[in-house]
């Protein structure tokens, strides 16, 4: 199977040709999670589908990364969808803690990936509604994570990739109840700490919300300095990360400062960048109105029939073994379905009826593989699935220890149910290449 996983490998590592700098900017939109009426062809390969019609297009929301025009575009209160950077949190003061931040094998925070912003209409507790993913960077992680998923009905699994769902009535402590306007009037109500002035020693900056740690600026700070006690962490690790950076420096400044006082605190954001993915903002698209026809060359057809002639024995005899293949064919329609978008990096269908896009026969979950809601323990369904060209995006290399993988499948609750916690946590399936593939 090195073919094949060369050929995967390839969607991240190719560099993306004609970017458009002048691109309309749009204001963030939700995605459909309400219409629960898209076709379930969003699905991927099936092995019974033998009959499948490979033309027929699939009601499926793509998205696309672009830098945001102002970084306001992505500030909570807008309810973006975004990839790197820091969270938007929905809730900015109930934030997720203990384990359920760390990696569950190197005990390391983990870094935010991307969120998504996905109301659901006909459920009133679900007005506003986004789901946070995060990643331990490493890949020696992800490799024990996908080997631990299968048995997460067997006890409480490890997991490096974890999933957050947010969600809030229209009536709530921190957003209007009138959608926002996008004409830079917008602001979030006053909840939770009261808004401060936080001295950066060169600059002013303003939040509201749970304080977050000053390193990495996603997890809630709950560990303080010991010398200036003002600056807060998530962990250990970042506590020294920062002070190593320049807190050394920086802390007996604020010592030692007149204007040092319980109401000035040093800054949150000064470090993160370095910590962080690069931050962009998710643009939406519908999979059925991009032209297929640019992609007939790359078709998966092409893979297999010769576009002129009969094939001749050689050829033939290779078609036969790449249909017996289970794996090849269920390359050729990924292959196929990615090149309508070739730089998508999310795929997104809530429909119940609806499967994920997959990159290979091996490493799919079956039905009893996939658990039951942790909360209301009702049934799980797919919602939506990163794609491996968004780690180019984030800068990563053909490294050792840099994360690869086919694809990373979220699974959420189907009634998106309301157990009065701020963020539960739902199901990832991760699939790697086929020789990175094995079920216990």
């Amino acid at each position: 199977m090195e073919p094949n996983a060369d050929k995967l490998r390839g969607l991240r590592i190719t560099s993306l040709d004609d970017e458009d700098d002048d691109e309309t900017e749009l204001p963030n939109q939700p995605l459909p999670a309400s219409t629960m009426d898209v076709a379930a062809a969003a699905s991927g390969y099936d092995d019974d589908d033998e009959d499948e019609d490979e033309d027929e297009e699939a009601e499926v929301m793509l998205g696309f990364l672009e830098k945001p025009k102002h970084p306001g575009l992505l500030l909570r209160h807008l309810f973006p969808s975004k990839a790197g950077g820091i969270p938007a949190w929905l809730d900015p003061v109930n934030l997720p803690s203990g384990n359920s931040r760390c990696c569950g094998f190197c005990g390391e925070p983990l870094h935010f990936v991307l969120q998504i912003y996905a109301p659901i209409e006909s459920n009133a507790a679900a007005f506003h509604r986004t789901l946070f993913m995060f990643m331990c960077p490493s890949m020696a992680c992800l490799h024990r994570d996908q080997h631990e998923q299968w048995t997460r009905n067997q006890g409480n699994p490890r997991r490096s990739v974890r999933v957050f769902r947010c969600q809030l009535p229209r009536t709530n402590a921190f957003y209007s109840s009138e959608p926002p306007s996008h004409n830079n009037s917008d602001k979030p109500l006053c909840a939770g700490e009261k808004l401060r002035t936080v001295n950066v020693l060169t600059a002013e900056t303003k939040f509201d919300g749970a304080a977050l740690c000053h390193w990495c600026g996603t997890w809630k700070g709950d560990k303080i300095c010991g010398s200036c006690k003002k600056s807060r962490y998530c962990s250990e690790k970042h506590q020294a990360l920062h002070w190593r950076s320049g807190h050394k420096i920086d802390c007996l400044q604020i010592i030692n400062s007149s204007e040092a006082s319980s109401s000035v605190l040093p800054a949150v954001g000064k470090v993160p960048a370095r910590s962080s993915w690069p931050e962009y903002q998710i643009a939406i698209d519908d999979e059925v109105d991009l032209d297929s026809d640019s992609c007939d060359e790359n078709s998966s057809k092409s893979l297999v029939i010769q576009k002129h002639g009969k094939p001749d024995d050689t050829m033939q005899s290779w078609m036969d073994q790449f249909e017996a293949d289970a794996d090849n064919r269920c390359w050729a329609y990924f292959q196929e379905r990615i090149t309508r978008g070739p730089k998508q990096v999310l795929r997104y269908c809530r429909d119940p009826n609806a499967k994920p896009l997959w990159a290979l026969s091996a490493g799919r979950p079956s039905n009893a593989d996939i658990p039951k809601c942790s909360y209301c323990k009702g049934p799980l369904c797919y919602e939506f699935q990163i794609m491996p060209q968004l780690l180019y995006y984030f800068g990563v290399r053909n490294e050792p220890d840099s994360l690869d993988w086919a694809t990373v499948v979220v699974y959420t609750c189907q009634g998106s149910c309301d157990e009065s916690i701020s963020y539960m946590e739902e199901f990832a399936w991760v699939q790697l290449y086929p020789t990175s593939i094995t079920r216990p």
